[in-house]
């Protein structure tokens, strides 16, 4: 399930571990896209702490592995914090480390997310399988800079994950069909893969995710996502 490592905690709880990593994207001139480290950082957190929550745990810590250079660390830390500020966890601490004895000629981030759950959850976990939809579009590379429109706001992912009977499932490198493969193979079937959404290609930093629902959350969940809202 997802891209999670679930570890028993206690008699009650269990811990969560997930993880990003970037190469090749920062401010470095060898570098193949050239963003802020605040914006890398931002993306790489996007991407553990929604399949931290999507696996049903709340993020209790952030660590970097920075290989960028002491002066990228500011700029990753914002971004995490800009994360943490749009769903609303403030709270939760950042840690990390920096390569300083070495200096690589591209910039590499690894990022990690803690999380807790109950027991009863993993337990619990079933999907509703009467619809399925996306929300967001997937983009990779540049795309993400000039489609920022069409990258499904974390608070809009937030508020979904929070709805009872709704089940919600980050699109990562491999494409929607394939995520829609390991979530609800009964559904590859009945997706139009020739439509005007590219299932089959890469859906970067998590820019978007799949939610499953009964037929009775549907107005609910179209309200709440808007134009973000992709039925397939």
């Amino acid at each position: 399930m997802r891209n999670a490592i679930t570890i028993p905690f206690n008699h009650e709880e269990m811990l969560v571990v997930t993880n990003d990593n970037s190469g090749a994207i920062g401010m470095k001139e060898a570098d193949k896209v050239h963003v802020p480290y605040e914006m890398v950082g931002y993306y790489s957190f996007r991407v553990a702490v929604m399949e931290c929550m999507a696996s049903g745990a709340e993020p209790i810590s952030v660590v970097i592995q920075n290989f960028c250079g002491e002066d990228a660390w500011k700029g990753l830390v914002q971004g995490i914090k800009k994360g943490l500020t749009e769903l609303l966890m403030e709270d939760v601490a950042i840690t990390g480390s920096t390569e300083s004895n070495f200096s690589l000629t591209q910039s590499a981030v690894g990022l990690q997310v803690l999380g807790k759950k109950l027991k009863i959850r993993s337990e619990e976990e079933k999907f509703y399988l009467e619809n399925v939809a996306l929300i967001g579009l997937p983009l990779v590379g540049e795309e993400v800079l000039s489609q920022k429109k069409d990258i499904a706001p974390l608070s809009i992912f937030r508020d979904l994950n929070n709805l009872q009977d709704v089940f919600v499932w980050p699109v990562g490198s491999k494409g929607v069909l394939s995520e829609i493969e390991k979530m609800a193979p009964m559904f590859r079937d009945k997706v139009n893969v020739s439509g005007e959404i590219d299932l089959k290609k890469s859906g970067g930093p998590s820019t978007s995710f799949l939610v499953t629902y009964s037929k009775e959350k549907e107005n609910q969940i179209r309200t709440i996502a808007g134009t973000y809202y992709h039925k397939l």
